[in-house]
């Protein structure tokens, strides 16, 4: 009976000497396995492991993807990952690292716990983007990790959007942009226009208004099974879309973008049960104590 090959991605951040330290180390302790990497990534590893059995991404079935470095790799990872349902596993060399699960202090469980499988896969919504024109015909599609933005292209001007949810309409802003984002993304642009942080647990969507000139200007929370609609109006006659900020694409006037949750999850490997309010206090570095603590820990 032949044993199949067991494969793993190993997917890195692009010029940190770090990542690539820790990915070659991590690969030297896992012998018998087939590595895929980003294809500039392969010819830097082989170097460091030549006798690794090394391959560029594609369409190869692979278990697991570990990704070294920050959310934004994570999310250069997810591009390839998210269509195949191929589950990351982050390992944080950047700064906030929401994603990732794994800080360089923890490698040296990582290459054990991938070889024993010992892992939990926790899915993500994710969102579909779809832009199309007045006859509503196709011109541009994507998906969204964190969030999808529609943003102004002039400094100067506000942008005016009406927002539909469920084919109904909500709201018209004069604005410099509205975010529909997710629970992952809560913690990301969505945090910083002002939205509610939302437990990754929670199947839920969020609509974050930028700077609007409104009475009614609140971040809203909506059904995960909600469909939303971005239309522009007014005297400004270009916006821009941008997906998790990696991907983007110009609308005008009689475009719309609609938004709703993927049928395809992120997958999030997790080796331990960390709570998330845990996550959020560290990265965060909440006063769990309080703001009210002298310099020698007592209470003022």
């Amino acid at each position: 009976m032949t044993v199949e090959t067991r494969a793993v991605a190993v997917l890195l951040h692009p010029e940190r000497p770090e990542a690539l330290e820790a990915a070659v180390a991590f690969m030297r302790q896992m012998p018998g396995f087939r590595f895929l990497s980003f294809p500039d990534d392969v010819s830097r590893l082989a170097d460091f492991v030549p006798d690794a059995d090394l391959a560029p991404i594609g369409t190869n079935p692979v278990e697991l993807a570990v990704v070294f470095g920050g959310d934004g790799t994570l999310l250069r990872a997810a591009e390839w990952a998210q269509p195949l349902e191929v589950p990351l596993l982050g390992v944080n060399l950047g700064h906030v690292g929401f994603l990732a699960e794994l800080e360089t202090s923890d490698l040296t469980s990582l290459p054990q716990a991938v070889i024993e499988g010992r892992y939990e896969i926790e899915r993500r919504l994710v969102l579909q983007v779809e832009v199309s024109d007045a006859s509503e015909q196709l011109l541009w599609s994507s998906f969204a990790i964190n969030e999808v933005s529609l943003e102004k292209l002039m400094r100067e001007k506000m942008l005016n959007v009406l927002v539909h949810v469920d084919a109904h309409p909500l709201s018209r802003w004069g604005c410099d942009g509205v975010l529909v984002a997710t629970p992952t993304g809560s913690t990301a642009y969505a945090f910083s226009g002002g939205g509610p942080v939302v437990w990754p647990e929670v199947q839920a969507m969020l609509i974050v208004p930028l700077s609007a000139h409104a009475l009614f200007n609140r971040p809203m929370v909506l059904a995960p099974t909600s469909h939303v609609s971005l239309e522009l109006g007014g005297p400004v006659p270009q916006g821009i879309i941008w997906c998790d900020g990696r991907r983007s694409v110009d609308v005008g006037p009689g475009m719309r973008i609609a938004v709703r949750a993927s049928e395809h999850p992120m997958l999030l490997a997790r080796l331990s049960e960390q709570p998330f309010t845990t996550r959020l206090v560290r990265k965060f570095e909440l006063p769990v104590d309080g703001w009210r603590r002298s310099p020698r820990g007592e209470a003022c």
